[in-house]
């Protein structure tokens, strides 16, 4: 009787161990600088990625600045041109072929995928993802999970940004920004200067013995 009750004591031990593990198999990120390394004014906007089972799930929090106003495009619903209003953006690389996914998500409820190959070169946009948000004042959270099939082969290298303002307060955020030493005269923000990206790898969240999905998506792609 003493032996069964320990086994069973055991097994739930090894049960919560591993869901325990499982659930705290998180990646957090704040993104606390401009592009060109500056501080940011205001709370940070977190991002965070969890195992989504059918895709990655990215998680967005921080200050809702309302600024510009809503797309006018349906909530839940791809929309072009995305970047030109408030929102948070994370681009997942294979640097080896720079082949990468940009994810746009938008407080006001729509978002934007773009696959590229090649630096700003896309070749997929507009794919649709699951992704809801919540707005309460001057805060919002999103949730979005983005399909495996998605991602390219290989993803090794990762940067996420947050874009807010209208006009001169247009305001360019990056999780790695550029240096203040690589900054020159009368430079731009460019999100797709893919050799700030640093070290990102799917398996820190799904497990070293993860094997990403195939996807026919990237088929083809040097």
């Amino acid at each position: 009787m003493r032996v069964s009750l320990r086994l069973q004591l055991l097994t739930v031990v090894n049960i919560l161990l591993c869901c325990e593990s499982l659930h705290f198999r998180k990646m957090e990120f704040e993104i606390q600088h401009t592009w060109d390394s500056n501080p940011v004014d205001h709370d940070p906007i977190r991002i965070s990625f969890t195992d989504g089972q059918s895709g990655l799930r990215m998680e967005v929090s921080g200050p809702f600045f309302n600024d510009p106003e809503s797309p006018a495009g349906e909530p839940g619903i791809a929309f072009p041109g995305l970047w030109n209003y408030e929102v948070v953006e994370s681009f997942f690389l294979d640097s080896t072929k720079q082949n990468y996914l940009e994810v746009e998500l938008c407080p006001h409820g729509q978002h934007l995928i773009l696959l590229l190959s090649g630096v700003g070169n896309a070749f997929y946009q507009q794919l649709p993802i699951a992704f809801t948000t919540t707005k309460s004042g001057d805060r919002w959270t999103g949730e979005a999970v983005i399909p495996w099939t998605y991602f390219p082969p290989n993803v090794d290298k990762m940067n996420s940004y947050a874009i807010h303002g209208s006009g001169a307060a247009r305001t360019y955020e990056a999780l790695y920004p550029i240096p203040k030493a690589d900054i020159v005269e009368g430079q731009q923000p460019n999100f797709h200067r893919l050799e700030y990206f640093q070290n990102f790898r799917l398996q820190s969240i799904m497990g070293e013995d993860w094997v990403q999905p195939e996807s026919t998506l990237w088929k083809g792609k040097a």
